[in-house]
């Protein structure tokens, strides 16, 4: 669960929802015990968005570049979407394809590494929780 969590948390290329699915198996197979999965697929989704963040944060300098994938036109539009809507924007890190988005211009931006932290964490904790939910509600 971890490291399916971990990989899908990062930009990396993987199907978007993954650890929804792995998840979604674990718990209708009986496998492993629902808040212990839960906990390991957050501790791996925020570590995944973390190295985001920090992969981001590095590269902000060679936003310049020619060759770097966001060209500044991009970066300030994103800049102003995020700024627009605040940091509680990292709320929706937990969707599968913007989420991984989100987390690359927090660190593009350099959003304070404590808010991005606890607001990226809360939101993927609630996914996981609500997916728990709805495996024990049926």
């Amino acid at each position: 669960m971890f490291l399916a969590a971990l990989i899908a948390g990062t930009f990396l290329p993987f199907m978007p929802g993954s650890s929804e699915v792995v998840m979604a198996g674990l718990l209708a197979s009986g496998n492993g015990e629902p808040w212990l999965l839960v906990l390991s697929a957050t501790i791996g989704n925020v570590l995944g968005a973390i190295i985001n963040y920090v992969a981001a944060r590095y590269l902000s300098g060679l936003t310049d570049r020619k060759w770097f994938p966001i060209t500044e036109a991009q970066l300030a539009r994103s800049s102003n979407y995020f700024n627009r809507y605040g940091v509680w924007v990292l709320l929706l890190t937990w969707l599968p394809g913007i989420g991984d988005v989100i987390t690359v211009i927090a660190g593009l931006l350099r959003t304070p590494f404590g808010i991005f932290f606890l607001l990226t964490a809360l939101g993927k904790f609630i996914r996981y929780v609500a997916i728990m939910a709805g495996f024990s509600f049926f």
